[in-house]
């Protein structure tokens, strides 16, 4: 398949640095369109579509046949990719070559870490093996013999029965010896892979089913037996283990995952740093963040009673209907001043196609705030919500946050950065790190403070109170996978000491553990930031680089850790030997200039 790949790219970074103006954003018909400059760039390429291909291939996650498949794939393309010539590649495909060996590694850690994952959840699942073998076995495109299936079914719902009864005894308060004791982090698991096992004895079933009519004769009730009892034990799973209960809301479980898994983690984002020394940075912001609340405070006659403050700033919010109206200023507001600035070039097209969608009530119980990107996702009441729904999502969604983060979500955050992306160095997507990507859009949170966007006491409390909450997020995200901080913890920890309202504090640890989201996606906000900040004040407040000159690269170099933007702006040479080791948090600074 052709595949057109519209890259412009500077092949030298260093060029970048001297302080050059990028050129005019409209296409130039007389300019031939080039490829990236980096080598890697078909290969990354390759590698990206051979795992889509064998993810599709083995769909069922958590299986042994899945995972050994992968482990395969990953270990065959380290080998590949170690034997590249490194040293006759350029920057760019020196980074290129990092990033890939980064991301090869890190799938293999994830690989092992879920693997002791399954085992630990192995006695609540002990059937999973023989739905794997049967989906396993059509995929293969084997023979289904229509009795031995039925015999397959029968005797899997006779083993899933028995295990739903095993662990309804380990729930009693004296457990017989045949008793399963699950604790709620593993039946959460366990829950969550038995849904999909039903979902592929399902898809499993379906297949054939009224295709082959003796299949069908034969497997139809043992399937519906099956999928009986999987559904039952579900039900045990979710209400008698986890909690859950009919009318009530779903309590917050998540799935913590230990040290050693951080440091994986953090090792495949090149961060130089331990959880406990984030924390420790995070506890240092929070304490730049709460003097600077002081003093807003006293400038709005409150003393120093910023919790007042932020009670002032709350209540002020726009007439229902009218947050449409409000964003679009705020967004309109934020492109003029980097434009006026000269801060970051952004391109008509970028401009010309954002657009606008109100959350419903529904999405607003994981997501109070807004969500952003070429769309930007709307948060504020709708007339079916309850009385006190409604008054929370204005409290949250006033006047002086939306300020804070209308940008963050469209121009020049989110939606600017992922136009670029698409653009320009698209195969680096495949190294996308929320440090990179949420980092950028914390990042100007920051940047617009120091260049003095908050024009009141108000505006400053607004964005202060954002920044206190990414801080919060490193501090309860860490904590509970560190195993120091339950999720309720977390709540309060929002509420008390960042001033969340309970409903939207609960929505955000509720999404921050069963939202889908990586072990550090809410540390990456702050700490990318920290990083994004600090290369600024080595490159452009040295006098190196201008400011539109530096956002514009590192738009154009495309998604990857930031410790490799660095090495990417500054023209190092980068050693093949290369390991993280950028301490970007300088001892005892915080906050702002």
């Amino acid at each position: 398949m052709n595949r057109v790949i519209l890259v412009l790219l500077a092949s030298i970074p260093v060029a970048v640095a001297l302080g050059q103006q990028p050129g005019p954003e409209a296409p130039d018909p007389r300019r031939p369109i080039r490829a990236s400059a980096s080598e890697m760039r078909d290969t990354v390429d390759r590698w990206v579509d051979d795992r889509e291909a064998l993810q599709r291939r083995y769909p069922l996650e958590g299986s042994t046949e899945r995972r050994r498949r992968m482990r395969k794939f990953h270990e065959e393309w380290l080998a590949r990719v170690d034997a590249l010539d490194y040293e006759a590649m350029s920057l760019e495909g020196r980074l290129d070559w990092q990033c890939l060996r980064l991301r090869l590694f890190h799938a293999l850690a994830l690989l092992a870490r879920e693997e002791k994952r399954e085992a630990e959840a192995a006695p609540l699942l002990p059937f999973a093996t023989a739905i794997e073998e049967l989906e396993e076995a059509r995929r293969r495109m084997e023979p289904a013999p229509p009795e031995a299936c039925a015999t397959t079914l029968d005797r899997l719902a006779a083993e899933v029965e028995k295990t739903r009864k095993a662990v309804e005894a380990g729930a009693a308060e004296r457990p017989p010896p045949e008793a399963i004791r699950a604790s709620k982090t593993l039946a959460f698991r366990a829950g969550k892979s038995l849904e999909e096992l039903r979902r592929t004895l399902e898809s499993w079933y379906r297949f054939r089913a009224g295709y082959d009519p003796a299949f069908t004769w034969w497997t139809g009730a043992p399937w519906k037996k099956a999928d009986g009892a999987l559904e039952a034990y579900g039900k045990v799973l979710r209400e008698r283990i986890v909690g859950v209960r009919d009318g009530e809301e779903e309590p917050i479980v998540g799935d913590p995952i230990g040290r050693e898994a951080i440091l994986e983690d953090l090792a495949r984002e090149a961060i130089a740093y331990s959880p406990e020394e984030l924390v420790a940075i995070a506890e240092r912001e929070f304490a730049w963040c709460e003097a600077e609340m002081k003093k807003a405070a006293r400038e709005m006659g409150l003393g120093e009673d910023w919790g007042a403050a932020l009670e002032r700033v709350k209540g002020k919010h726009v007439e229902p209907g009218k947050q449409d109206e409000l964003v679009a200023e705020l967004a309109r507001e934020a492109i003029a001043f980097v434009e006026s600035r000269s801060l970051v070039t952004v391109p008509d097209l970028a401009r010309e196609i954002w657009r606008m969608e109100m959350l419903s009530p529904e999405r607003q119980k994981e997501s109070p705030f807004f969500l952003g990107g070429e769309t930007i996702r709307v948060a504020f009441p709708t007339d079916g919500m309850a009385h006190e729904d409604k008054r929370m999502s204005l409290r949250g969604n006033n006047i002086h946050f939306a300020r804070a983060t209308v940008h963050h979500e469209l121009i020049p955050g989110h939606h600017l950065q992922g136009f670029m992306n698409e653009r320009w160095n698209p195969h680096r997507r495949a190294f996308s790190t929320p440090f990179w990507t949420e980092g950028w859009a914390l990042y100007w949170e920051i940047l617009l403070w120091d260049l003095g966007f908050p024009r009141s006491p108000e505006d400053r409390v607004g964005m202060l109170f954002w920044r206190m909450h990414r801080c919060a997020r490193i501090l309860f995200s860490l904590g509970f996978h560190l195993g120091t901080m339950s999720p309720q913890a977390s709540i309060d920890l929002l509420v008390e000491r960042v001033g969340h309202e309970r409903a939207n504090a609960t929505a955000e640890v509720r999404r921050s553990f069963q939202g889908g989201y990586g072990p550090l996606y809410q540390v990456a906000y702050m700490i990318g930031g920290l990083q994004f900040r600090a290369l600024r004040r080595d490159l452009v407040e040295s006098g190196r680089m201008t400011d539109r000159a530096f956002h514009d690269a590192i738009l154009r170099g495309g998604p990857m850790p930031v410790e490799c933007v660095r090495a990417r702006l500054a023209g190092s040479a980068f050693p093949r030997d290369w390991k993280p080791s950028w301490r970007f948090a300088g001892e005892g600074r915080a906050g702002g200039r």
